[in-house]
Parts: C-alpha cells; sequence; structure tokens
C-alpha cells in the first residue's frame, strides 16, 4: 500500500478549499457564533501532550461553557474517573480544540485556542450545582472558531438513525475483558447508576 508523506501530493488530490470554508472563520466569539455554542449542551474537547493525544465528552445541564469575554471561554472540568489525562495534556501543552454538537442539528461548530487550568474559588463557584462546584476550570483564549459542514452527521444518521445501543457490551463487561474477571461484571453495571446519580457534579 502507498500513502501520501507529502503536502504537495495531498494538496493535488483534494484541490484548494472553497471560499466560504475560509471566510467562515472567526477570532473570538461573534453574536452567532455565541448563539450557537451556548444552545450546545455537549462537547468534545482534544488535548495533546508527550504521551499522544486525549479526546474527552464533556456535556452540562445547559450550556458547557461559559464566555468570560468574546475571546475567553471557560469549560468546567466536573470530577470524573480522576485519570486527568486531558488536563495533563494541557499543564506540558495549552493547545486544544473543541467541538460543540446540539441535538437535531447536523453541524458541528468548531474551537481551536490555548488553555490553561484554574481552581480560582470564584470562577468555581460560578458553575456552582447545589453546593457542588468543579474541581478546576479550563480558561481557553480562542484562536479561531468556525463551523463543519453536515455531511459526517449526515453520514452517519446521527439524529434520525434511532436507539441503537441494543446488543452493545457494557462497561462492567468490558473492564472485566480487560482485567481478567478480576474487576466489573454485573456487579459493577447494577451499582453504577446510583455511583453516578451521587457523582454527576
Amino acid at each position: 500500500m502507498d500513502y501520501i508523506e507529502t503536502l504537495e501530493d495531498l494538496e493535488a488530490l483534494y484541490g484548494e478549499p472553497g471560499a466560504p470554508s475560509l471566510r467562515k472563520v472567526a477570532r473570538r466569539m461573534t453574536p452567532l457564533y455565541r448563539k450557537w455554542i451556548m444552545a450546545s449542551r455537549l462537547c468534545v474537547l482534544s488535548t495533546v501532550g508527550p504521551e499522544g493525544t486525549d479526546a474527552s465528552p464533556r456535556g452540562d445541564d445547559g450550556p458547557c461553557v461559559l464566555e468570560l469575554d468574546p475571546g475567553t471561554l471557560a469549560l468546567p472540568d466536573w470530577r470524573g474517573n480522576q485519570r486527568i489525562d486531558s488536563l495533563r495534556n494541557i499543564v506540558r501543552d495549552p493547545r486544544v480544540s473543541l467541538m460543540f454538537f446540539v441535538p437535531g442539528s447536523n453541524n458541528v461548530v468548531r474551537l481551536n485556542g490555548q488553555a490553561r487550568i484554574t481552581a480560582d474559588e470564584a470562577l468555581r463557584a460560578r458553575f456552582d450545582r447545589n453546593g457542588k462546584q468543579p474541581a478546576t476550570v479550563l480558561v481557553i483564549a480562542i484562536d479561531e472558531i468556525y463551523s463543519q459542514c453536515a455531511r459526517a452527521l449526515m453520514r452517519a444518521g446521527t439524529w434520525t438513525a434511532g436507539d441503537q445501543s441494543e446488543g452493545l457490551p457494557s462497561m462492567g463487561e468490558i473492564l472485566a475483558e480487560q482485567t481478567n474477571g478480576e474487576e466489573g461484571g454485573k456487579p459493577y453495571d447494577d451499582a453504577w447508576g446510583a455511583r453516578a446519580a451521587k457523582t454527576i457534579w
């Protein structure tokens, strides 16, 4: 199999990008990009570090980010499994990308920027949920915002294909497979709902 290893060969296959795909890029929040991003309850955070890349879903019961000013967003880091892969990467390389999704829309809004991590009490308090606050907050300086065409989500039928989860392995089953049965399995799955309810914020 031959691989493409030069930019010249790659660009020869794809040609020039269309003018709209370049002109849609903003360097800070605009009224319409703001409206779109504030409608998003789910985004994917991508980072890069010495060990490689990481992509992590981030969700909330309202906008998943807070606008501090037109050039800066805040993303709460709610406690999870404590792997902190994304945060480890950001400490060593501040480059981040976010992909914002809105149910029912096949479009995606993408954002690239530079992130720093803070445990600032006042900022964490702005995300308070019944006395619970994120462990830290990512403060993201925006480099660029742009929309992604809808073709990928259209091909996948993301919002129209219905529930396709039947027959998927559970997380308990996957954990049992990876630990030769030492952890996971049905007890893990049975306890997950109550555990998640206590730690969702």
